[in-house]
């Protein structure tokens, strides 16, 4: 790592070695680092101030009359073509949250959601060859999460490939912080088919409605203006695919590759464990944005007003003060609260979903019809991401 000297009197050190494409392909030795030289460090490759312990991320994260959503530096704006209630505070961003909210009521979930993601889940995984080596990010986690965020936004008539297609293109555009114009270029064409669709799908949400997300919206008794229910329909495909999927394929390749664990996991049913131990292990979410509000010292540095930090809940789930060999993926590990979905105003609204669809439905399912699944070679797996992080592939043995 490598720290120059600080620049003025109580602001952060700042780091010039660290590049974007290290904290793509292998972010955690560097995190593992940080944490201990330099747990507050500005990162001139993100134009960020990186804070990599537990307690610091969740200090921004419950305060966000200090550390503010709004990030006007952040290319999320840019990727979605739109001021969506990820970037948003307050009244503001609870109306939003709030317009989608009964789609994810807890009893609604139970009661429509879970059927419709344990019908999907056995129909994909019947479709998975016996005996056979198959890349499962490919066949099955990319496409079941696809299907159920399909069914429950009420985007149905969207193709797997469709809804795959538009969230990598609004992850990649999100977290385009190089400001590249290619990632761009793709975010712009999904934005323009993923309109289409939405404007095609709105007499019959509104002529029959549902529980979907996009039915609530429209036929609220006060909703939220079309461009917002547009852009949360955006976010919740940007946030909704890649979350389940790469929270899928971390689980499946932590057990696997511990199948000792795996063994007891099956045994006992502790695919609820499994689930947040996977997620923890490697967080979906790897960072987020704040802008700073206010002067505010953390751990003895100064970060001005008009700063951009950015927590790195990657780095706060394997935090030394609260795990012991975070780095290793035990699901029998004593349990501690993880910062993979959030906390605060911007706690991840899927997230139950997603325990759900995961934890409770597609693992007991997947597992039952090949309970003795391998890894063939898992130096075969290759990992990658910043923003969001997971594996891009998972072949797997289908016994």
């Amino acid at each position: 790592m490598n720290i120059a000297s600080r620049i003025a009197p109580g602001l952060a050190p700042l780091d010039t070695g660290i590049t974007l494409d290290a904290l793509d392909r292998a972010p955690y030795p560097i995190y593992r680092r940080v944490r201990r030289d330099a747990p507050v460090l500005r990162v001139q490759a993100a134009r960020r101030t990186f804070l990599t312990r537990a307690e610091d991320c969740k200090y921004v994260k419950d305060r966000p009359e200090l550390f503010s959503s709004d990030d006007p530096e952040t290319p999320m704006k840019r990727a979605f073509r739109a001021h969506t209630l990820m970037r948003k505070d307050g009244a503001e961003h609870r109306r939003e949250r709030m317009a989608m909210a009964p789609a994810f009521n807890p009893k609604v979930i139970q009661s429509v959601w879970v059927p419709k993601y344990t019908e999907i889940a056995k129909d994909y995984v019947s479709r998975l060859p016996r005996g056979e080596t198959v890349d499962l990010y490919r066949l099955l986690a990319g496409p079941y999460a696809a299907r159920g965020l399909a069914v429950l936004l009420g985007l149905e008539e969207a193709t797997d490939d469709q809804m795959q297609g538009w969230s990598q293109a609004l992850i990649d555009g999100s977290g385009n912080f190089g400001w590249r114009p290619e990632p761009f270029a793709v975010s712009d064409r999904a934005n323009v088919e993923m309109d289409a669709l939405f404007h095609r799908l709105h007499d019959r949400h509104v002529a029959d409605p549902n529980p979907s997300a996009l039915s609530v919206m429209l036929t609220a008794e006060d909703p939220i203006p079309l461009s917002q229910i547009h852009a949360n329909l955006k976010v919740a495909i940007g946030g909704g695919i890649n979350e389940p999927r790469d929270a899928l394929c971390t689980i499946l390749f932590g057990l696997l590759s511990n199948p000792d664990q795996m063994v007891q996991v099956a045994r006992d049913g502790d695919w609820d464990r499994a689930f947040e131990e996977g997620v923890r292990w490697v967080a979906p979410i790897q960072a987020s944005s704040r802008l700073v509000t206010e002067d505010v010292e953390i751990r003895g540095c100064l970060i001005p007003k008009g700063d951009t930090v950015m927590t790195i809940q990657a780095s706060a789930n394997r935090d030394e003060d609260i795990w012991e060999n975070g780095e290793v993926f035990d699901v029998y590990r004593d349990r501690a609260p993880h910062q993979a979905f959030g906390n605060g105003p911007h706690f991840c609204q899927g997230t139950h979903v997603a325990r759900r669809a995961i934890g409770q439905v597609m693992l007991p399912i997947l597992f039952d019809r090949f309970p003795r699944m391998t890894l063939p070679d898992p130096d075969a797996v290759t990992w990658r991401g910043f923003g969001f992080r997971g594996p891009i592939n998972l072949p797997v043995t289908l016994n």
